[in-house]
């Protein structure tokens, strides 16, 4: 297994994209890249440097949908006739069904009112987005797999396992290593920032809760080393998820906090509280951080909604009674 690190000017961080096999077992990738052309020459440079085109491509398996992930898969496709497989749950948003990516939207409209981002921010963010559209890449055409699947690619076998919070069909990929079990994991843990929970996929039902539960099955499988889809492996990732948590019991506190000095808050007003002032596609991450912990609240019994506001019904809030130890 090799690595590829390519530059992203668009989302967080530089992008990983893995190397399997090659010649007699094939050749697979796990993650693709943003679809921006110096990330394409700069995939099709560490490609050469292993002795391959994109040419010699038959597999590229995606962690999840976003942009910096799924974005080079068609044009991968498009020059090696690779298959290209993702979970299901994000099979419609990477093949670029336009049924699909308008439900999408109508979430987006509707989310954004919900969570009273105020017109300034809403305009700067929906510029933001339609200016970057095309880094989602061109149509593809894709093989699904569920949870619990195992797939043969680039002469390694592959253990599905299904990680969703971030994104609704976030995976990682479980396999055998000389230490162990290692897995790619895409965004589901990162080593320097805390995957975003809330704002990264609006198709997600009680995002923290379905992340929360993620971050067990990752300190469940016990992985010796994770491999994510941004920056360099990570040598404890259970460790790694077990921070993670820690981070939300401890936004999740500073939400009640919140709204125990500010009274009833609306999703933007508690979100510029955590963040203070937010721009480009942190407009949509901030709100969607914030919404996700009062989701998690008001799901708790914690608080209360009144039309756009949250509301503590108790003052007295055991923050670490809402969540697991794992």
């Amino acid at each position: 297994m090799r690595r590829i690190q390519l530059g992203n000017t668009v989302f967080e961080g530089r992008n990983a994209v893995y190397v399997l096999g090659g010649t007699d077992g094939g050749l697979g990738l796990v993650d693709a890249g943003v679809a921006t052309r110096d990330t394409r020459d700069e995939l099709a440079a560490g490609l050469a440097e292993f002795g391959y085109e994109l040419a010699d491509v038959d597999e590229v398996v995606l962690t999840h949908w976003h942009a910096d992930h799924a974005g080079l898969a068609g044009e991968i496709q498009a020059e090696s006739g690779a298959t290209v497989r993702v979970h299901d749950a994000d099979a419609e948003l990477v093949s670029g069904d336009p049924t699909a990516w308008d439900r999408y939207h109508d979430i987006e409209t509707r989310r954004f009112e919900e969570w009273r981002i105020p017109a300034g921010p809403r305009a700067e963010l929906r510029s933001f987005l339609d200016a970057h559209a095309d880094v989602q890449g061109d149509a593809v055409d894709v093989t699904p797999f569920s949870d619990g699947e195992s797939l043969r690619i680039g002469g390694y076998d592959l253990d599905i396992v299904h990680l969703p919070g971030h994104a609704a069909g976030l995976c990682g990929f479980d396999f055998d290593a000389a230490k162990g079990r290692e897995a790619f994991v895409g965004d589901a843990i990162l080593p320097k920032y805390t995957p975003n929970v809330g704002g990264a996929d609006l198709r997600v039902d009680s995002p923290l809760q379905q992340y929360v539960e993620s971050l067990g099955r990752v300190v469940d499988a016990g992985w010796t080393r994770a491999w994510p889809g941004h920056r360099d492996p990570i040598d404890t990732p259970v460790e790694r998820a077990r921070t993670i948590l820690d981070h939300h019991r401890e936004r999740t506190g500073r939400v009640v906090d919140v709204l125990s000095t500010h009274g009833p808050c609306d999703v933007w007003t508690v979100s510029a509280h955590l963040f203070g002032e937010l721009e480009r596609i942190h407009i949509l991450h901030g709100p969607g951080e914030a919404w996700a912990h009062l989701d998690h609240l008001h799901e708790a019994g914690v608080v209360d909604r009144d039309g756009h506001a949250y509301a503590l019904i108790d003052e007295d809030v055991d923050v670490g009674s809402l969540f697991p130890e794992i």
